[in-house]
């Protein structure tokens, strides 16, 4: 009789160099359609994002296997709701953009394996996110969010009808009722943000406020 996994046995840490391998195939996993496309993090990038921004990259483990993974650099936007790309605002997949002074966190990125997805490895990358914001007393976290399932809709409906259905509970869209669902608001669609035939390239733009947040 196998043992049923539990969430409490799913370990979020800081990502550190030898995680790297896991990390690239499990994008690969997480991501198949955009994988194929050759749009994941490779493993000079997530270098990278170690050597600029530490703090802001964890891992999810799960008896010994990174099952998760999220990115994160810090930013600030010119105008507070700024429409933006993803490769605009974090500058590169290295994450150029990333401002020790912003007072944003940006989530570049989160992944779960689809065989592990029911241990809340997800919420617990987000979590982490948001004890990093208090920590670091930043204003927010921001993040495009991928509509994954608008491409079936987009001939009847537009990006914001499809959100507006999907919060009203009319549409599935298992991304976005996760994250209003883990605090954050939706602010507006995005178009143009990042290459990806599911969603057609239009992105929400999500916002969590960090109640602790002290104006300097």
């Amino acid at each position: 009789m196998s043992r049923r996994p539990y969430k409490s046995h799913v370990i979020i840490r800081k990502m550190t160099v030898s995680d790297i391998p896991q990390i690239v195939e499990l994008q690969k996993k997480s991501f198949p359609i955009m994988a194929a496309e050759g749009v994941y993090w490779k493993p000079e990038q997530l270098k990278s994002h170690l050597q600029i921004f530490p703090e802001g990259q964890f891992v999810a483990e799960y008896n010994g296997k990174i099952v998760g993974s999220c990115s994160s650099l810090i930013v600030s936007l010119e105008q507070e709701y700024k429409d933006h790309s993803w490769m605009e605002i974090c500058g590169d997949s290295h994450m150029k953009n990333h401002n020790p002074r912003g007072d944003t966190l940006y989530g570049a990125d989160v992944s779960a394996h689809p065989d592990f997805r029911r241990l809340g490895i997800a919420t617990k990358l987000y979590d982490a996110r948001k004890n990093l914001a208090i920590k670091l007393n930043l204003k927010r976290i921001i993040a495009g969010g991928r509509l994954i399932n608008y491409c079936e809709h987009a001939k009847e409906l537009t990006p914001e009808e499809y959100v507006k259905k999907v919060k009203r509970h009319e549409i599935r869209e298992p991304v976005l009722s996760f994250q209003l669902r883990n605090g954050f608001k939706f602010i507006k669609i995005l178009p143009n943000y990042m290459k990806d035939p599911s969603s057609l390239n239009y992105a929400t733009f999500i916002e969590w406020k960090n109640p602790h947040f002290v104006e300097k």
